[in-house]
């Protein structure tokens, strides 16, 4: 995972253009080890408390939600961060988090209009090692490892991603997604919707 201390591209201005050249940077947003924990907690809590839906089409049975209050008002706290990594100015569209068990796949796909630019942060995990993402962008194909806090800012539309049989018991991960202000998706400015779902 890339960060200023061990290759000097720390910056947001270097972010931006690793971004436009690969089309997806990895990078860390500014969240505390309490914001990481009580995100973790909230979402393992969702669950037990059955206030998400039971599985998608991309992981059937694998608890997941759409537009939760508390991780679409994470969507727009880190806006700003997100503008800054990617040099784009941005509409957020909506928020996704999925808590993935064992024995999970992520198939290979890309995303629709609404999820132009994206995020993929890890809140935390039970697992023994760290679960890469697979991305495929113009240099190749390439595996990007996260840890608790770690993040991939990637165009979903254009880069192919999956993963592979997850090993461990349980990985949260919460996906932020945004469009171009400028660009041929502004229509989906909050998916849609009269305003984000945060409180």
């Amino acid at each position: 995972m890339r960060n200023s201390s061990t290759d000097g591209l720390g910056s947001a201005t270097a972010d931006a253009g690793v971004f436009e050249q690969d089309r997806y940077v990895v990078f860390r947003p500014p969240l505390s080890g309490s914001d990481l924990s009580r995100m973790y907690r909230y979402a393992c809590y969702a669950t037990v408390a059955g206030a998400m839906q039971p599985g998608d089409s991309q992981v059937p049975g694998t608890p997941c939600s759409y537009g939760d209050p508390v991780m679409d008002g994470l969507l727009n706290q880190l806006l700003a961060e997100v503008e800054r990594t990617s040099g784009l100015s941005l509409f957020p569209t909506y928020s996704y988090f999925r808590i993935y068990k064992k024995g999970d796949i992520l198939q290979r796909h890309t995303d629709r209009p609404s999820c132009e630019i994206s995020v993929t942060l890890c809140l935390g995990y039970d697992a023994p090692e760290s679960w890469p993402l697979w991305i495929q962008g113009p240099r190749g194909v390439r595996s990007v490892p996260f840890k608790s806090g770690e993040a991939l800012l990637y165009r979903g539309i254009e880069c192919p991603h999956w993963r592979d049989e997850f090993p461990g018991n349980r990985w949260v991960q919460v996906f932020l997604h945004y469009v171009d202000q400028n660009g041929p998706n502004a229509e989906w400015k909050f998916d849609k919707r009269k305003s984000l779902a945060s409180f």
